[in-house]
C-alpha cells in the first residue's frame, strides 16, 4: 500500500508557495506516494499536480501586500466561524487521510498567522494511534525581520511537533543560517534538498525569445511598476534595438493590464505570461525580472544573464536577500527595492551585460524534487 502523504499549503498573495508544493506533490506521487494537496488560497485554473489529488479549503488571502492581516476572497475579515470552519475541515480530512506524512509548507518558519488552524492540526496528529512524521517545507530565504520573540517560538513549535525541515535549496548558493538566527538548533533536522524545479530545465535550441529582453513578474500581482520601468529604460540601454518582450502576470491589476495592453508596438511585444517561459528565458539576451524563488531557479538554470529587481515592504525581505546573495556573487545585478526607476533599471541592464554569462557559474541542484521524495521514502 502507498505511503500516504498530507501536504498543507497556504499562498496568499503571489501563486508562487502553490506552484512549488504542486512541483513537490508530482515528484512524490510519480515516486509512488498517495498524496493529498490541501490548498488554502484562492483557486488557481489549471495547476498541475500529476496523480496528486487535490482538496481546497475555504480559500483566504492576504488583506494587502503587507502580508499582515488575512481576508476572505471578498476582502471581508476573518471571523471565529469562519476559522473554526477551517479548523474542523482541515482536522476532520488528515484524520479521515490517516497519514504517514505531514508536510506544512513554510510553517512554523512562516504562515504564522494560520496557527489558529495549524496547530489543533499538529495537535490532533500527535495523538494518533499512528503517529505520521511531520516536516516543515521551505524555500532559501526566511524573512529576517522577525523578533526575538518569533524566532523562540518557531523553535518550540518546530521542537513539540516536527521531525525535521526540507530545505528547498543549494547550500553552495544561498544558506539558511543567513536567514535564521537559530539555524544552530535545528541544523541537526535540516535536510537540503536542492532547488525545486517546475519542469526539467536546460538551454533551448528552438523557439521564441532569440536576443530578446524577457521582462517577466512571476503572477504580476506587484510587478506594475517593473513594467511600466522596463519600457522607460528600454531607449536608455544598448538594447533598445533589440525586442522587449513584457509578461503580465495573471494576477496584475485590471487598471495596470490596459494600460501595457496600450503599449505594443515596433519592438516591444506585451502579452500574457506564457507556459514557455524558460524557453524565452534560454533564448533570450537578459532577463528582466522580481527575485521570487520560482523564477530565480528558472533564471540560473536558463538565462544567460539577469538582472532583478526584488519585491520588498518593511517586513517581507525574502525577495531582497535572496537577489543580493545572488548579486554579491557576481551572478546577476540588482536594483534596490525603493530604488526603481528607468535610469536606475538602465544601469543596472548595462552592468549585467558588461559581466559574465550565468553559465560561466557553476550549475546549482534544482533536484530537489526527486531529492525530497527520495528522503521521504526513507523516513517513511
Amino acid at each position: 500500500m502507498s505511503k500516504r502523504v498530507f501536504f498543507y499549503v497556504q499562498h496568499l498573495l503571489g501563486i508562487g508557495h502553490l506552484r512549488r508544493a504542486a512541483t513537490l506533490s508530482r515528484a512524490l506521487a510519480a515516486a509512488g506516494f498517495d498524496v493529498l494537496v490541501v490548498s488554502g488560497g484562492a483557486p488557481v485554473p489549471g495547476l498541475d499536480l500529476g496523480a496528486a489529488r487535490f482538496h481546497q479549503l475555504p480559500p483566504l488571502k492576504a488583506a494587502d501586500a503587507s502580508l499582515r492581516d488575512l481576508a476572505r476572497l471578498d476582502g471581508t475579515p476573518l471571523d471565529d466561524a469562519f476559522r473554526a470552519l477551517r479548523t474542523r475541515e482541515l482536522i476532520g480530512l488528515m484524520q479521515a487521510e490517516g497519514p504517514d506524512v505531514i508536510v506544512t509548507e513554510q510553517f512554523p518558519f512562516g504562515r504564522t498567522r494560520l496557527r489558529f488552524e495549524l496547530l489543533p492540526l499538529l495537535e490532533t496528529a500527535k495523538v494518533l494511534p499512528r503517529r505520521p512524521r511531520v516536516l516543515a517545507s521551505i524555500r532559501d530565504v526566511l524573512r529576517d525581520t522577525v523578533s526575538a520573540a518569533r524566532i523562540a517560538e518557531t523553535v518550540e513549535i518546530f521542537d513539540s511537533y516536527f521531525d525535521g525541515v526540507l530545505i528547498h535549496a543549494d547550500p553552495r548558493l544561498v544558506d539558511l543560517e543567513m536567514s535564521f538566527a537559530a539555524w544552530s538548533h535545528i541544523k541537526d533536522r535540516a535536510h537540503y534538498t536542492g532547488y525545486v524545479a517546475e519542469q526539467a530545465l536546460a538551454p533551448a535550441v528552438a523557439g521564441d525569445g532569440k536576443g530578446e529582453v524577457v521582462v517577466s513578474v512571476g503572477g504580476g500581482a506587484v510587478g506594475g511598476p517593473l513594467l511600466h520601468a522596463a519600457l522607460a529604460a528600454r531607449p536608455q540601454t544598448s538594447l533598445a534595438d533589440r525586442t522587449w518582450r513584457l509578461l503580465l502576470g495573471a494576477n496584475l491589476d485590471a487598471t495596470e493590464r490596459a494600460r501595457l495592453d496600450g503599449q505594443s508596438r515596433k519592438g516591444v511585444i506585451v502579452e500574457p505570461a506564457r507556459t514557455d517561459f524558460t524557453t524565452l528565458l534560454s533564448n533570450a539576451a537578459l532577463s528582466i525580472s522580481q527575485a521570487g524563488y520560482n523564477t530565480v531557479v528558472e533564471t540560473l538554470a536558463c538565462a544567460q544573464r539577469a538582472v532583478l529587481v526584488p519585491f520588498a515592504t518593511e517586513r517581507e525581505t525574502e525577495q531582497k536577500r535572496r537577489a543580493e546573495n545572488l548579486a554579491r556573487r557576481g551572478m546577476v545585478q540588482m536594483v534596490e527595492p525603493g530604488e526603481l526607476t528607468d535610469g536606475a533599471l538602465a544601469a543596472a541592464v548595462e552592468r549585467a551585460l558588461a559581466g559574465p554569462s550565468l553559465r560561466s557559474f557553476p550549475a546549482c541542484n534544482i533536484d530537489g524534487g526527486a531529492a525530497t521524495a527520495a528522503l521521504l521514502a526513507r523516513m517513511a
